[in-house]
């Protein structure tokens, strides 16, 4: 049976070395950036910071909090400095570092990663943020069962060597360790905690109310010790993640390994009873996400493989279910650029980014084999598991992801990825990129781009359309659709007033043929493709609007308020 094993793991090795290397070689064919820097230790966490600095025309500095994961020596929170080229500096298209791993030189300016900070910290991090309001507060979980605060402002970049750990703050109240953690974006100081504690019929997770922004350093060594305001105990096992709404200050969810999807409201005085509660997966549910453009829409991740889609009028119904991955989902973001855009990560090693513009449309059969049309991208540059990702706040389609074998990893899909065919305007062949070359064959689709037509082909926002119905979210020529498939008043059609912004441009940059006022990219962002219904036509629009059920399916979740 040993011996099985270790020839499984063998085969495994293997397998993944061979799908890095065909990774590696149709790097410049699927991305327009990509860093690869090697850690001293893993980090479990990554999150960009807001900042930027502008240094001349070519680059600009961007920070990112990591954190280590060590093996029985000194962990630190860390602060990390990373050059990226501005998007009008010069681009030399074939630059490739073999070596480094890097694709996206840009004259004589290439991406360079620097450890700026090193702060001593309790244990491995296994998870940082930064408070949205101050973003020199950063909040992490540790394996102990304590939430430490600090301010990264008031510690040396050099750490004290004698590794004792001085938080600003100390937020007790668990009594083991978690990953959970979330800052309101509404009220500044609120922060929410999860973690596996020592309830057997409970696993609670923590509400705190620091008073945080004018924290100061210079107290004792331990930091200040704040106790939790409230405890929820509506989960029956390990709360995994929580998350505040991004648009109501007093509405977060929690998902936990009951399979349970759970919505709270702050305002009720029922901290053991969820307002909403709903069986969201087959499996232990890993992640959770809230849409940044819409008060309704977020979307979990779990162990069975699946990322779910659901509108908070209706968690009877699960609205879509994204599959490709192979294996546990553990983390799922919205893009803070594009109101249809989605991204997740887990154990297979892979980054998927979704586009739920396209949920529903026509495949062709080899397209099928590729994946949903909804897939937009697969980042397959990682060995290992992908344990963090964070989209760039600043720049569109950028993302660092981290994974358990010390890679971090900065890039950004190559700008045709999200241009479909009929609108590139520029033939493959022409586009710098030989025919023979254009496509990555059937056997190299291990994690390069779509799998073998890769990134270019089919994939972004379609062939949306600008203008939104006054205050609807509903383009008119489609609100006649919806109504016909779904026997819903045009009223009733729409997503949400006001659910994204209004005047986003289509159509890549020049070389893809169009003219130079509407360049930007096809969904890149806020130059990147208009924003249509949220949830596209294909989905039953009875869901959307919360009204009425009759006509539509129910999904696999079930509902108890």
């Amino acid at each position: 049976m040993a011996e099985k094993e270790v020839y499984d793991e063998v085969v495994e090795d293997r397998v993944i070395n061979e799908e890095y290397k065909i990774w590696k070689k149709n790097t410049p064919f699927l991305y327009d950036l990509v860093m690869t820097h090697a850690l001293e230790w893993p980090s479990l966490t990554a999150q960009w910071l807001p900042d930027i600095i502008r240094i001349g025309g070519d680059y600009a500095l961007h920070r990112l909090v990591l954190g280590t994961h060590t093996s029985d020596e000194q962990n630190h929170l860390v602060i990390a400095r990373v050059q990226i080229p501005n998007e009008n500096a010069e681009f030399d298209n074939l630059h490739f570092d073999s070596e480094k791993g890097e694709f996206g030189g840009f004259g004589s300016v290439s991406g360079k990663i620097e450890i700026e900070l090193k702060i001593n910290h309790e244990g491995e991090v296994n998870r940082a943020r930064y408070m949205p309001q101050n973003s020199c507060i950063i909040a992490t979980k540790t394996p102990t069962s304590d939430v430490l605060v600090f301010d990264y402002t008031k510690h040396p970049a050099k750490p004290d060597p004698s590794g004792e750990c001085s938080p600003d703050l100390r937020l007790k109240g668990h009594q083991k360790e978690g990953y959970g953690l979330s800052w309101n974006p509404n009220l500044s100081g609120n922060l929410l905690s999860a973690s596996d504690d020592h309830s057997t019929i409970t696993r609670p997770f923590l509400y705190f109310r620091p008073s945080v922004c004018g924290i100061s350093g210079g107290g004792p060594k331990e930091g200040k010790l704040l106790d939790a305001k409230s405890i929820f105990t509506g989960h029956t096992a390990v709360v995994e993640d929580v998350s505040w709404h991004l648009l109501h200050e007093s509405l977060f969810g929690s998902v936990a390994d009951d399979q349970k999807l759970m919505i709270w409201d702050t305002r009720s005085n029922n901290t053991s009873k969820a307002s909403h509660a709903v069986d969201a997966h087959s499996a232990e549910v890993n992640c959770l996400s809230f849409n940044p453009y819409s008060e309704f829409i977020l979307a979990t991740g779990s162990a069975d493989k699946t990322v779910a889609l659901w509108d908070l009028r209706n968690l009877k119904l699960k609205l879509h279910s994204f599959e490709s991955h192979k294996d546990e989902i553990f983390q799922v973001q919205w893009s803070p650029h594009n109101e249809t855009i989605l991204a997740s990560s887990g154990t297979d090693r892979r980054l998927n980014v979704w586009d739920l513009s396209k949920i529903g449309e026509e495949q062709s059969a080899e397209d099928a084999e590729d994946g949903p049309p909804e897939l937009l991208f697969i980042h397959g540059g990682h060995t290992a598991k992908i344990s963090d990702f964070s989209w760039n706040p600043v720049e569109p389609w950028v993302i660092c992801s981290v994974s358990e074998d010390n890679i971090m990893q900065v890039w950004q899909m190559e700008e045709r990825a999200g241009v479909p065919e009929e609108r590139a305007g520029v033939p493959e062949e022409r586009a710098g990129v030989p025919e023979e070359r254009a496509r990555v064959p059937e056997e190299r689709s291990g994690g390069v781009g779509r799998g073998p037509g890769g990134a270019g082909r089919r994939s972004g926002p379609g062939s949306w359309r600008s203008g939104l119905e006054e205050r609807a979210g509903v383009l008119e020529e489609r609100a006649g659709v919806l109504e016909e498939r779904a026997g819903v008043p045009e009223e009733r059609a729409g997503v949400l007033e006001e659910s994204g912004p209004a005047s986003w441009r289509s159509g890549p940059e020049e070389r893809a043929g169009v003219p130079e006022e509407r360049a930007g990219g096809a969904g890149r962002g806020p130059g990147g493709a208009e924003p249509t219904d949220l949830v596209p036509p294909n989905i039953n629009p009875v869901n959307i609007r919360g009204l009425d059920y009759n006509d539509a399916e129910p999904g696999s979740g079930s509902q108890s308020v």
